[in-house]
C-alpha cells in the first residue's frame, strides 16, 4: 500500500493539475500537495475536513483514486442524482478538455476572435432548474408561465439566481453554482464528444430547440427535445440560461478555466429562448444583462 502512494505521489509530483474539484488545500491548484494531504488523513498522521474529495462522509482510498485521476486528466464526474424537498434533479459529468470557444465568423463581433480554452471536468444540470425545484428551495415560484411543475423556472434575475444556490447548498451541503460562460459553451458543444453541431445536439433546430417559430409564444416542459451528445437537454431554446460571468469582449489568447472578467456592469446568459428567432440561437451566440434584469424567456442551470 505504501510504495502505491509513493509512486502516485511521484508520478502526480510531474503532472499539472487538471481539475477544480479536488482542491484540498484551496489554493486554486489540483496538485502533489492536495493529494499529500488526502493520504496523510487516510494513514491517521493529520486530519483536514477537505479531503472528503467525494463527499460520501468518508475519506478513504476512493478520495485518493480519485484526486489521482483528477491529476492523471482522466477524472469524469458520476452522474448524480440529488433530492430536494421531494424533487429530484440530475447533475452530468463532464470531462475536461480542450475545444475552440467563439467564432471568428460573427458578424456583430462579439463571438470573436475564436480562440482555445482548456476545461477541468466539472458537473452541470441535464435541464433547466423547473418551477417545482425553485419552489421547493425558495418557497415560491416567481414564472410568468406558471402552474406546470416541469416548466423551467423564468423571470428571475442574476441576482435571484444566486439567492437559490445559496439555499440550495445550505439545504444539500454541496457547492452548486451557475456554470461559466467557458463551461456552458464547452458543454452545449457536447464537450470532448462534440459533433460540431450548429446547435446543442442538432443542426436542425427543430429536433432540440423550443425557440420562435415552434414554441407558440411560451416556454414547454424540459426534456421534451432531444438531448446533445452529452445527453443535456433545452441547451438551445426554452429560456436563455445565465452563466456566472461578467460580460466581456474576447482576448484571443489561450486560456485555462476561464471566469470572465473581474468586473463589469453586465451578465452573460446564453442559449437562446422560447422567443429566440434561429439566427440567434446558435451555440456561440452571447448576449449579456444588467444582473438585475427578469424576463419570462430568462432561466438558468446548476453547474458544480
Amino acid at each position: 500500500m505504501k510504495k502505491l502512494l509513493l509512486t502516485m505521489l511521484l508520478l502526480a509530483a510531474v503532472l499539472p493539475a487538471a481539475a477544480k474539484i479536488g482542491d484540498v488545500n484551496a489554493n486554486g491548484t489540483v496538485d502533489v500537495a492536495d493529494l499529500n494531504l488526502v493520504v496523510d488523513h487516510v494513514l491517521g498522521i493529520s486530519q483536514t475536513d477537505a479531503a472528503d474529495v467525494n463527499s460520501d462522509g468518508l475519506v478513504d482510498v476512493a478520495d485518493v483514486n480519485i484526486l489521482v485521476d483528477i491529476i492523471l486528466g482522466s477524472y469524469v464526474p458520476e452522474d448524480v442524482t440529488y433530492t430536494v424537498g421531494g424533487v429530484s434533479f440530475k447533475m452530468i459529468g463532464v470531462a475536461g478538455g480542450t475545444f475552440t470557444m467563439g467564432n471568428d465568423d460573427d458578424p456583430d463581433k462579439y463571438e470573436l476572435p475564436a480562440h482555445q480554452v482548456t476545461l477541468s471536468a466539472f458537473s452541470i444540470g441535464e435541464t433547466e432548474v423547473t418551477q417545482k425545484l425553485w419552489q421547493a428551495v425558495m418557497g415560491e415560484n416567481p414564472s410568468y408561465f406558471s402552474g406546470y411543475n416541469s416548466l423551467p423556472v423564468e423571470y428571475v434575475s442574476w441576482d435571484d439566481c444566486q439567492e437559490f444556490i445559496t439555499k440550495l447548498n445550505a439545504m444539500t451541503g454541496k457547492t452548486f453554482r451557475l456554470p461559466t460562460e467557458a463551461e456552458w459553451e464547452y458543454a452545449a458543444r457536447g464537450g470532448n464528444k462534440s459533433r460540431g453541431y450548429t446547435y446543442s445536439g442538432s443542426d436542425n433546430i427543430n429536433d432540440v430547440a423550443w425557440y420562435k417559430t415552434n414554441s407558440n409564444s411560451r416556454t414547454h416542459d424540459v426534456a421534451t427535445k432531444l438531448p446533445n451528445e452529452l445527453g443535456l437537454y433545452d441547451m438551445t431554446g426554452n429560456v436563455f440560461e445565465w452563466c456566472q460571468d461578467w460580460y466581456g469582449a474576447y482576448s484571443g489568447e489561450e486560456q485555462t478555466d476561464p471566469t470572465g472578467p473581474d468586473e463589469g456592469a453586465y451578465r452573460v446568459n446564453r442559449g437562446g429562448g422560447w422567443n429566440s428567432q434561429v439566427e440567434y440561437s446558435h451555440i456561440t451566440y452571447r448576449p449579456n444583462l444588467m444582473p438585475s434584469r427578469r424576463f419570462n424567456s430568462l432561466g438558468l442551470r446548476l453547474a458544480m
